[in-house]
């Protein structure tokens, strides 16, 4: 199934700027789902982001907020977005078919939210350039169990493109030119 861009909605699950530290390879992170969000930005399609309890592990990094909407930030602390009453329905107001899922820890917090969100029957797309735990092997696992549960993985570029199903427009010219190298 290809991802289209009026039937989905980003979800950007607790990108702390207390987490990355301690995050492998956070910084790359980072960076490719702000990537991902401009891109979702100029192709409108809608952005979420959660935050898992900000109290303790602070507020989403400033590179993501940056390319966000204020009001699009849900506070949770079930480690699932769709446990989570206010993070649920934020997301089923939106109605979204499909759902991009990027963030961190993957074993946790990205693997749970998608594992429900696929439960209450929409497609699911977890972006493996992405999502990262503090362990490589944990991400590893929970990238496998989330294939296994019928999630697709999937590259950024590959949910770009798809967002943008064909060339010669001025969006494409616009990402192609500043995007993808």
């Amino acid at each position: 199934m290809l991802i289209h861009p009026n039937k989905s909605c980003l979800l950007i699950v607790d990108i702390q700027d207390n987490l990355v530290p301690a995050i492998h390879e956070g910084e790359t992170l980072i960076k490719n789902a702000r990537w991902l969000a401009e891109i979702a930005n100029k192709v409108n399609v809608p952005i979420l982001v959660s935050e898992q309890y900000p109290k303790g592990l602070g507020h989403t990094s400033p590179t993501i907020t940056e390319v966000t909407q204020p009001e699009n930030i849900m506070e949770k602390v079930h480690f699932s977005c769709m446990s989570e009453p206010n993070c649920n329905e934020k997301i089923n107001a939106l109605r979204p078919n499909q759902v991009i899922v990027v963030g961190m820890e993957a074993h946790v917090c990205v693997m749970q939210t998608a594992i429900q969100l696929k439960q209450q029957a929409r497609e699911v797309y977890v972006v493996e350039d992405c999502v990262s735990s503090r362990n490589p092997k944990d991400k590893e696992l929970a990238l496998e169990r989330m294939r296994q549960c019928g999630i697709f993985i999937v590259s950024r570029e590959m949910v770009a493109f798809e967002w943008l199903q064909k060339a010669g427009t001025d969006t494409f010219r616009d990402i192609s030119k500043n995007y993808i190298r």
